[in-house]
C-alpha cells in the first residue's frame, strides 16, 4: 500500500536549497489512467507501475523494466511525458515531535510544460499517521484528497 499526503509548494518559500539533497531525474508517462499504468525512468532505473484507485491510500506495484522496454513503451504513452527533479529530504530536519524520524519529503520540481509546479509528498507507514500529520509551516495547500494533482491526471491536462 502507498499511503501519502501531498502538498503544493511555493518554491520561493523553501527554507533550504533543494540542491543540497539527493536528486532523482524522473521522466514518466502513462499507458492508462484508469487503472493507472505508468512507465518511469528514475536516473538510470526503469519501472512499470500499476496503481489502484484512491487518493491518500492505494495499492502500488512496481516491476523493473529494461531501458529498451521503457523506450518501446514510451512511444505508446497517452498524454504528455512528465519530467521532474525529485529531491529526497529527511522530514526530521523540519519536525522534531512525533514518530516521523524515518520519514522523507519527496520534493518534486516539474519542468517543461509543467514548469512552476512544485509538490511535496510524504509517505507513511499507516493511515493513522498520515491523517494526524502536521506539515512543516512552509508546506502549502494540502492537495492529498484532490485527484487533480495525481501525476496521471497532470499527464492529461493541456494547461496547468
Amino acid at each position: 500500500m502507498e499511503i501519502e499526503r501531498k502538498y503544493l509548494i511555493d518554491a520561493t518559500k523553501l527554507p533550504f536549497s533543494p540542491e543540497d539533497y539527493p536528486v532523482h531525474h524522473i521522466e514518466q508517462g502513462y499507458l492508462c489512467t484508469e487503472p493507472v499504468v505508468r512507465i518511469r525512468k528514475d536516473n538510470e532505473d526503469y519501472f512499470l507501475t500499476y496503481k489502484s484507485k484512491g487518493l491518500m491510500s492505494r495499492e502500488e506495484y512496481n516491476l523493473p523494466l529494461t531501458k529498451d522496454a521503457y523506450n518501446h513503451l514510451k512511444s505508446k504513452v497517452d498524454g504528455r511525458i512528465i519530467s521532474k527533479k525529485r529531491y529526497v529530504i529527511p522530514l526530521s530536519r523540519f519536525i522534531t515531535r512525533g514518530t516521523c524520524s524515518d520519514l522523507k519529503i519527496e520534493l518534486d520540481i516539474f519542468s517543461e510544460d509543467l514548469q512552476g509546479l512544485v509538490l511535496a509528498e510524504v509517505e507513511f507507514h499507516d493511515e493513522e499517521s498520515a491523517l494526524s500529520f502536521i506539515p512543516p509551516v512552509w508546506f502549502g495547500e494540502d492537495v492529498t484528497f484532490s485527484s487533480e494533482y495525481h501525476n496521471s491526471n497532470l499527464s492529461q491536462r493541456t494547461v496547468l
